[in-house]
């Protein structure tokens, strides 16, 4: 009996030790978070500067805090001011000295070798982002004018049948890549996605649409969006058309007659 009683005393000791520290393992320990001002100290557009060399970025028009609610000041610092400039200054070590330091980057790109990814990488991500951020305004206009808007509703049916399929094709785009407004061979606006940093002016990459010349590009990587978005593209591409700068598309398009 005398057993049996010291067997069930060490048996609850032992239920009440574990649940001590069962307790002590799950308890939540609130720790302050620290201030915004202590989380990141964001600087001007205009700090962010390339290495020395044949590249440099294309001048931000507006400040990192200018395209909010719809985009975060964090999230343009970073995207400018890190991933941007990251592909511009790799780009810039890896033609120094070749054929290709003083060519344009257009010119880069349509002599590329698709086989050497230090170029094709950082050579379409120099584009792509300089193009990206070309076309961003703090205030859009609603829609295009002028001669682009014609194109527009010629090629597409209407602004609105632009602007949907825009978003639709956008949106069904798998894993990192871009969604491209582009100007075939024959002078048609076209939509076309490519992976990656890959874009329609080289002439070897895959493409889903047509080659051409880009107007318009939104970048649809995950670091474009997803600070502010999540996994919530569809409302990130929503945003991207409150601030797309139709006056420069327009001009973009306007420049693919003098080529």
């Amino acid at each position: 009996m005398k057993k049996n009683t010291f067997l069930l005393s060490g048996l609850l000791f032992v239920s009440v030790l574990i649940s001590c520290n069962e307790k002590k393992l799950t308890e939540v320990v609130e720790v302050p978070l620290p201030s915004v001002q202590e989380k990141v100290t964001l600087g001007s557009p205009n700090d962010a500067k390339a290495s020395e060399g044949s590249f440099q970025l294309e001048k931000l028009p507006f400040a990192y805090d200018a395209l909010a609610p719809d985009f975060s000041a964090i999230t343009l610092e970073s995207h400018y001011g890190k991933h941007y400039l990251n592909y511009t200054n790799n780009l810039n070590k890896a033609v120094l000295g070749t054929e290709l330091e003083n060519l344009t980057i257009e010119e880069v790109l349509k002599k590329l070798d698709i086989n050497d990814p230090l170029i094709r990488n950082n050579a379409g991500g120099y584009y792509n982002h300089g193009l990206y951020f070309k076309c961003m305004t703090a205030k859009s206009d609603a829609e295009p004018k002028d001669t682009l808007a014609g194109t527009i509703a010629k090629n597409f049916g209407s602004f609105s049948n632009f602007k949907t399929t825009f978003k639709e094709t956008a949106t069904k785009q798998f894993g990192s890549g871009w969604l491209w407004l582009v100007v075939d061979k024959t002078g048609v606006l076209q939509l076309t996605t490519t992976q990656n940093q890959d874009n329609p002016l080289m002439p070897n990459v895959p493409v889903v649409g047509f080659h051409g010349t880009p107007i318009l590009g939104i970048d649809l990587w995950e670091h474009a969006y997803f600070i502010d978005f999540q996994y919530k593209k569809k409302n990130y591409i929503d945003a991207f058309f409150n601030h797309i700068n139709w006056e420069v598309v327009n001009e973009n398009y306007q420049a693919t007659f003098k080529k």
